[in-house]
């Protein structure tokens, strides 16, 4: 039986496991090597609070991811498929490390949450408020 998540440890080791197959990936991989490079020291701290902060609802984060994703789309057009591909990696990463009811939740966050950028960056590109 694996365990759940149950603070920053589970969440690091999440977040470098996920990262670490992003950067591979033939979907989503090219996205991020353009957009953060080879030096991934500035990204992976706040993915850990962010995660931290949504799932856990602990303080610190204070990111925009709304706004940080219509910027990327500005630079590399998302796609459904970098979505999809991005939930699934999400996803299979989450259900290698981990099983309970915070795995399930975090998986059921990022869901929401691809759903809700995707809309926002779809309504950005039409002009629309991203309030």
């Amino acid at each position: 039986m694996k365990n759940d998540i149950a603070g920053r440890k589970e969440i690091e080791l999440l977040v470098d496991t996920f990262y670490d197959k992003v950067r591979q990936d033939d979907t989503i991989g090219y996205i991020f090597k353009n957009i953060i490079g080879d030096d991934w020291s500035h990204h992976l701290p706040v993915m850990y609070q962010f995660w931290e902060t949504v799932l856990l609802n602990k303080p610190g984060y204070s990111g925009n991811p709304i706004k940080k994703h219509i910027e990327v789309d500005k630079k590399e057009a998302l796609q459904k498929e970098h979505y999809e591909r991005w939930l699934q990696l999400w996803r299979d990463t989450t259900d290698s490390l981990f099983e309970g009811p915070n795995a399930d939740e975090i998986k059921n966050k990022a869901f929401l949450m691809m759903n809700l950028i995707s809309m926002k960056v779809e309504w950005a590109r039409l002009d629309k408020s991203i309030e």
